[in-house]
């Protein structure tokens, strides 16, 4: 890819992302500055505009955000700690792409770290928690756009881990929900309107044993929430093919 279709394509995809952004003032404090960078960069990769294994240069993105080269060095490390971006010498950044073995090893990891978090979240939960989380699963039901979708549902799992104060594991569960964000783009396509029914009929079955302070319940059906992922996109090796991932983004399911 060109440098000028770098920036083009950077700059179309930050617009999209977020139509309202400005480049940051030269005066602005250089820690607000990285901040926003990264945030920036990190919204575009998690929407699906910069698709996995895309290339992004440092010089276009310091010109897109009107900064130097520093701040955007700074936020591309950082999403690489995140697993969001994947850094080369004498090559640039890339968009980190996930290959079949490294995606079903991270969900295995998470059908363990998951219910975990859950699991000890549940009894400092209040019953004003509970009711958000409920209102967010009635939310992800009435929506029919999948981006929407994906927005709710990672509120809604991330919200629902907050309450076990461990602050460790939900570094590490937030970098992999990062890492397989386009993983289960691909699953909400792939499953469309016809299978919606079961993933909000365990967000409910998730949402019960919540109000019951099962956590042994809540946690078990999480698993199986996740596992249900990874085992449908086991069956669907063509999710993993060069530019399926960035395919699955034109279109529009419900999950």
């Amino acid at each position: 890819m060109g440098m000028a279709t770098d920036k083009t394509t950077l700059r179309k995809a930050e617009r999209r992302s977020n139509p309202g952004a400005r480049a940051p003032s030269p005066a602005a404090d250089p820690s607000l500055v990285s901040k926003r960078v990264t945030e920036s960069i990190r919204n575009l990769i998690l929407s699906g505009d910069l698709p996995p294994g895309s290339r992004i240069s440092q010089e276009s993105l310091a010109e897109r955000f009107g900064t130097s080269r520093i701040p955007v060095r700074d936020a591309l490390n950082r999403l690489e700690s995140d697993g969001l971006v994947l850094l080369k010498p004498n090559s640039g950044a890339w968009v980190a792409k996930l290959d079949l073995s490294e995606c079903i090893e991270i969900y295995k990891i998470r059908e363990r770290i998951e219910p975990l978090a859950l699991s000890e979240a549940v009894a400092k939960m209040s019953d004003e928690d509970v009711d958000q989380l409920a209102e967010l699963v009635t939310k992800m039901a009435a929506t029919k756009d999948t981006e929407t979708f994906l927005k709710l549902d990672r509120e809604f799992h991330l919200a629902s881990y907050r309450a076990s104060q461990m602050e460790q594991l939900s570094s590490m569960v937030e970098r992999f929900w990062n890492t397989t964000q386009h993983y289960r783009r691909a699953f909400t396509k792939l499953i469309g309107k016809d299978g919606a029914w079961i993933i909000h009929a365990e967000h409910n079955l998730m949402i019960d044993a919540l109000r019951r302070r099962d956590a042994d319940s809540a946690a078990q059906m999480l698993h199986e929430h996740i596992r249900r992922t990874r085992v449908e996109l086991e069956h669907h090796t063509e999710v993993f093919e060069d530019g399926a991932l960035a395919a699955v983004k034109t279109g529009r399911s419900e999950k």
